[in-house]
């Protein structure tokens, strides 16, 4: 698959600003980013690239005192995995419990549970703030025999870790068919087979029902698809999503309440929120 690669230049280049860029293009289709010494390299699959979506996004940033340069260019499909051992991917502990890794990587730290994720172009790799969320409130459930959804799942790395806390049966799912290639790669490599991948969005849901639903996508596609969720839990079933700043926690804690579902708790990390509710 072809992507294009937008590389930003930011003035001056800092977290926030960075955390902006990545939000507000992950709303037009980009759905891997880069941090750099100038700013943030983002990438978007060629069919889902609009010059006018992205010249519309940056034009419009609300980052008054920056200055933004950006260069775009369409990127054959090449060896990522390279690219990533190349540049990009180190391993990551997160709560001292789960150790993500590459197939590459030599001495890994041991840890209770141990996952190897070879990212290729998917999202995912632990190292964004949304995903260590999500991974730290996986960690506190008991997942045993629990139905379970990772919806928007990048490389599969939550479904992957489900998978190893217990949870049957484990469902992933993402909208790009790199990803959904890329989790059938990374659940070969952990010798997670039973974990079932489909393409598509809620959509494809239908009548199914979970035990535990984790959504990490961003805040207008959660926004969009809590109804789908909601209608896919029982009485008592738990969802947990993320992508999104604190500043839209409210928005997306009154959708929920108007499927009755109930905030129980939210996670920080530099300004990203995780967010839990429980089905009533």
């Amino acid at each position: 698959m072809n992507y294009y690669e937008l590389k930003l230049t930011l003035l001056p280049n800092t977290e926030i600003n960075r955390d902006v860029c990545s939000a507000l293009l992950a709303e037009i289709g980009f759905e891997s980013f880069v941090e750099s010494d100038k700013g943030l390299d983002a990438y978007i699959p060629e069919k889902l690239y609009s010059e006018e979506n992205m010249a519309g996004v940056l034009e419009n940033l609300p980052l008054p005192d920056t200055t933004i340069k950006y260069h775009i260019e369409l990127v054959k499909s090449r060896d990522w995995n390279e690219e990533w051992e190349k540049n990009f991917f180190q391993p990551i502990i997160i709560d001292n419990q789960v150790v993500i890794h590459s197939s590459f990587h030599k001495d890994i730290p041991k840890s209770p549970y141990d996952i190897v994720i070879d990212p290729k172009m998917a999202f995912g790799t632990g190292h964004h703030s949304t995903t260590g969320l999500m991974v730290s409130y996986l960690l506190e459930l008991d997942l045993k025999n629990k139905s379970f959804l990772d919806m928007g799942c990048g490389t599969a790395v939550l479904a992957i870790l489900a998978k190893m806390k217990g949870a049957n049966p484990v469902t992933a799912i993402d909208i790009d068919e790199w990803a959904y290639e890329n989790s059938l790669e990374n659940i070969r490599l952990n010798n997670t087979p039973d974990i079932q991948v489909a393409l598509g969005d809620a959509s494809i849901l239908g009548k199914a029902v979970y035990d535990i639903i984790f959504a990490n996508i961003n805040r207008n596609i959660l926004l969009n698809d809590i109804p789908v969720y909601a209608s896919c839990m029982h009485s008592g079933a738990a969802l947990f999503m993320s992508g999104f700043y604190q500043e839209d926690l409210d928005s997306i804690i009154n959708k929920c309440r108007e499927h009755q579902l109930q905030f129980v708790s939210y996670k920080e990390k530099d300004n990203w929120t995780a967010v839990y509710f429980s089905k009533q």
